[in-house]
């Protein structure tokens, strides 16, 4: 079968809509049998011996795939590859556009129907995005949709994008005014109460088991310190740490304390991340730690308007998973805090 390229569409006409919408979810019905393909999916038919070639309306121009291919000048190239490989694994798919689905998003390339459905369907199994590996991605554009990252061999990594809630059940009663002292990056509290580090997994003991002449202390981060402080839990001014949390980090530190308080105040217990190149290392259900489990995510603290390079979002999921956790993103905007949580799929 033949199709006509026309306004950036190649209709095809005779039994079409039986024979590639019908049977297989392929293009838009039009009038009568005729339906409407886009290029991906036209060059993906003329691809497989499908479709045996397409005719440029306005000059009557015959080609065939791969001089369809060219005549795109590369502008579908990494979205045809991501097409294929969906369409080898057995899924039906659509380009996410007016006409072709039902409120379409200008953030995804396609829609992927569940294994057995197709675009007659009213059910979504991803949106998927199409980017190649240098390619920029603004972080406000991410959340409930799929990543398909094509690298410079024309390989596929599959990201699963989506706008986090994080929350624990990890609650304590804290003392007030516990003696403390600012010691150049860290604060160190004096004779602390037992639960302030064995239930609420505050800091780190200057010793496990003190000597019976030696002081009882608790080393606190500038974070720690500076939220402890501000709650009156702590016998140190609260403005004093933080400004020397501002001194030693500049604006990271404001970014990394409003997340750090967002996740105290959702039950969770953040530590440093450092060891695995994270901001924090998070602990949704911490009742004590002498029964402390695995943490379960590591968390980075970006700007809101942080733009991505896939190869940093690749490189992040790949250690989480190495490790056993997952990966969020703390974005703060102003005084608020949004969560993206960022793992690897397989389709």
């Amino acid at each position: 079968m033949d199709g006509r390229l026309r306004d950036g569409e190649v209709v095809v006409g005779g039994d079409a809509r039986q024979r590639y919408y019908d049977s297989s979810g392929y293009g838009r019905p039009l009038q009568g049998n005729e339906i409407a393909l886009s290029r991906v999916e036209a060059a993906y038919l003329l691809f497989k011996g499908d479709l045996d070639e397409v005719v440029r309306e306005e000059d009557g121009t015959s080609m065939d795939f791969r001089e369809f291919f060219a005549d795109a000048g590369g502008e579908i190239t990494t979205r045809f590859l991501v097409y294929a490989d969906l369409r080898d694994r057995g899924f039906y798919l659509s380009p996410d556009r007016e006409s072709w689905v039902g409120a379409p998003r200008s953030d995804s390339d396609f829609v992927v129907y569940p294994r057995g459905k197709g675009p007659w369907d009213d059910a979504v199994l991803y949106r998927i995005r199409v980017v190649g590996e240098r390619e920029d991605v603004a972080a406000e554009d991410l959340g409930n949709v799929v990543l398909a990252v094509v690298d410079e061999e024309s390989e596929i990594t599959y990201l699963d994008t989506e706008r986090a809630d994080v929350r624990g059940s990890s609650e304590s009663d804290l003392p007030e005014r516990v003696p403390a002292d600012l010691l150049g990056e860290r604060v160190l509290a004096w004779d602390p109460p037992a639960e302030l580090h064995e239930s609420a997994f505050y800091g780190q003991l200057l010793a496990d088991r003190p000597g019976e002449n030696r002081p009882r202390a608790l080393q606190l981060s500038l974070v720690e310190a500076t939220h402890l402080a501000a709650e009156g839990r702590l016998g140190v001014d609260a403005e004093t740490v933080r400004a020397r949390g501002l001194e030693v980090e500049g604006d990271r530190f404001v970014r990394r304390l409003r997340v750090y308080r967002a996740l105290r105040e959702r039950g969770v217990v953040p530590k440093t991340g450092f060891k695995f190149g994270a901001d924090f290392r998070t602990y949704a259900d911490v009742e004590s730690i002498d029964d402390l489990g695995h943490s379960e995510c590591l968390v980075r603290v970006l700007p809101g308007e942080h733009v991505f390079e896939p190869r940093d979002l690749a490189l992040d999921v790949r250690l989480a998973h190495g490790v056993r956790k997952r990966v969020v993103y703390g974005l703060t905007d102003g005084e608020k805090v949004s969560w993206l949580e960022v793992s690897r799929l397989t389709p």
